[in-house]
């Protein structure tokens, strides 16, 4: 996931329309013309932000990094308390982004989030790791997922998803979460 303080916006007047954007070391460049607005350079940051993040994400984790991510996720933001004994992705949910079996301890992730940025397949996995703990939605599970500062965004984004396929979802209010188990 990438900080703000890490972006480095260079402008240049021989550039007339394009935006293009690399990662350099631990920071990302992103190159616009010298004519743009303010607003439009924010809004161009994020958009390749984004991108980027799309496209580092399309190098596909299998389901051994998977696990090792929801561990890292688990010990950042749950204190390690959530412990999955299988994470997998799987093809069959098609009206879910994951899901999760408290009982058995397992979750499974759509194929669908491959190729998503990296902080939208953070957030499921997060979600579902959430699930170990308290297996409904109610107020204690939403506090859980208080401490990753994406999960807005990430929402955002996955409502998005499914208003563009016309997935069914259920609108983002407070209790309800989208195509989520």
């Amino acid at each position: 996931m990438l900080d703000r303080s890490t972006v480095e916006v260079r402008r240049s007047a021989r550039r007339s329309r394009t935006v293009s954007a690399y990662r350099e070391g631990d920071r990302t460049v992103v190159l616009i013309p010298a004519r743009m607005s303010h607003a439009e350079e924010q809004r161009w940051v994020a958009q390749m932000l984004d991108k980027l993040a799309a496209q580092e994400s399309r190098r596909v984790l299998g389901d051994d990094a998977l696990a090792a991510r929801a561990r890292e996720l688990s010990a950042a933001y749950l204190s390690g308390r959530a412990e999955p004994g299988q994470v997998r992705w799987v093809t069959n949910q098609n009206s879910r982004w994951g899901s999760c079996t408290p009982s058995e301890r397992t979750i499974r992730l759509s194929h669908r989030l491959q190729g998503m940025p990296e902080y939208v397949v953070d957030y499921v996995l997060l979600h579902e790791l959430a699930h170990l703990l308290v297996p409904d939605h109610g107020p204690r599970f939403w506090a859980l997922l208080e401490a990753y500062p994406r999960t807005e965004r990430a929402r955002g984004y996955l409502e998005g998803v499914a208003a563009a396929a016309r997935l069914p979802h259920i609108p983002g209010a407070r209790g309800e979460q989208p195509d989520c188990g």
